[in-house]
């Protein structure tokens, strides 16, 4: 059973900062793309971040990019998304999800398993 565990989502306030994790369990982990996805109420799921299956190589959304940081590590199936400079907008509920078809993709039909997700409340 397939299984992708976010944690690390909480109250901050604007300019701070947050880690969030996600660990996989059922899977072949380096076998799978990853990416972060974000949701707030009342607007469709959004793209964050990507990063390829060795982690070579990394994808941010225009919003996001120089402020949020993905990475992986193989070892303990677990992907991050380091998130600095937090701004009101990115309050949302996050997800993590894995491809295993495409090395990357910025389209959530494209993936194949999701985490129930982790709420980031960021305060102005």
């Amino acid at each position: 059973q397939v299984q992708l565990v976010e944690s690390g989502g909480g109250v901050v306030q604007a300019g701070g900062s947050l880690r969030l994790s996600c660990a996989a369990s059922g899977l072949t982990f380096a076998a799978y793309a990853m990416a972060w996805f974000r949701q707030a109420p009342g607007k469709e799921r959004e793209f964050v971040a990507a990063i390829t299956r060795s982690g070579g190589s990394t994808y941010y959304a225009g919003s996001v990019k120089g402020r949020f940081a993905i990475s992986r590590d193989n070892a303990k199936n677990t992907v991050y998304l380091q998130m600095n400079s937090l701004r009101p907008e990115d309050t949302a509920a996050y997800y993590c999800a894995g491809c295993t078809y495409y090395s990357r993709s910025f389209l959530p039909h494209d993936y194949d398993y999701w985490g129930q997700g982790t709420q980031v409340t960021v305060s102005s």
